[in-house]
């Protein structure tokens, strides 16, 4: 009888492992501005939002522990008092690609906007189609985001459902009068600026792109480097029809944050020609990058 409770248990342990939850996230949080030598709260912080990142069931989808998206939440304090805060968050996820030992970079994106309340020891709880905190509103936003991300890189328009939910969280935040990052023309930078950018009309062009450059260019290049390169270098002037539609897309900066030196090194393998027609894309679409581009004119 013994041996089969354990035969169970053991079973069951294993049957999680294999079905764990969607993220692998490490947590930062940089109190060095914040003056005061009772930072305690800032560790617990820390130890909190990560079990609470970790250990949640975000989607429906089966991930085996290896498909875990790993990402990155950094949060640098510049305010503090009481139980207010106020500083920035520096957001990042990468991907694996197939058949090989390299990862990309799916987001890198800093959001500078952001003010929270927190008492320490505090639980941190969400509840969908809730938001009691603009900290937790934040995070659940960036991780539907990350999501989204993610599952467009594997099938075409894959994170419909995560922008949706992403974007009902700036919905709702947007309710709260004094949480700052969620307004329309408060920043083309801010939450709402990615949230909408990621589901408006135009927002296909570059959701497609996402899919052809990750799908069926990078993961391709261990198999056929140069049918990957080429898949990927015919995709990019979607980039340029995002310009012409919406000039000040955050999708182009997210873009350029996430991907502009890893399509650079890209080119460096292309003939003399795909590398003349990229400097021009790219000069066209980041005329300021001109450091970043400058391997290409080599």
């Amino acid at each position: 009888m013994i041996k089969k409770l354990l035969f169970f248990f053991f079973l069951s342990m294993f049957s999680w492992a294999m079905q764990a939850q969607e993220l692998n996230a490490r947590v930062t949080i940089n109190s060095d501005k914040i003056q005061g030598s009772n930072k305690d709260v800032f560790t617990t912080l820390q130890k909190a939002l990560t079990e609470f990142i970790n250990n949640k069931k975000w989607t429906d989808a089966t991930f085996a522990v290896n498909e875990r998206i790993d990402c990155s939440f950094t949060i640098v304090m510049s305010e503090a008092s009481d139980n207010s805060f106020k500083g920035e968050i520096q957001v990042q996820a990468r991907r694996p690609v197939y058949n090989s030992t390299y990862t990309t970079t799916l987001l890198n994106f800093r959001d500078k906007q952001l003010d929270f309340e927190y008492t320490q020891f505090e639980p941190l709880e969400y509840t969908e189609n809730v938001v009691n905190s603009n900290l937790i509103a934040t995070i659940v936003f960036y991780i539907y985001t990350i999501l989204g991300l993610d599952f467009d890189s594997f099938s075409p328009q894959g994170g419909t459902a995560f922008y949706q939910q992403a974007q009902q969280i700036v919905t709702l935040a947007q309710a709260q009068g004094t949480w700052t990052g969620w307004k329309a023309f408060d920043s083309n930078q801010n939450r709402h600026a990615v949230s909408t950018a990621l589901t408006d009309n135009t927002s296909g062009i570059f959701r497609d792109m996402w899919y052809t450059y990750h799908r069926k260019g990078l993961d391709e290049m261990a198999a056929n480097p140069d049918r990957g390169r080429t898949t990927i270098i015919s995709a990019l002037p979607a980039l340029e029809q995002v310009r012409s539609a919406r000039p000040t897309s955050v999708l182009l900066q997210i873009f350029s944050d996430a991907k502009l030196d890893e399509v650079v090194s890209i080119y460096s393998k292309a003939t003399t020609q795909e590398k003349q027609e990229g400097l021009k894309i790219l000069s066209n679409i980041y005329p300021t990058e001109t450091t970043r581009l400058e391997p290409l004119k080599k």
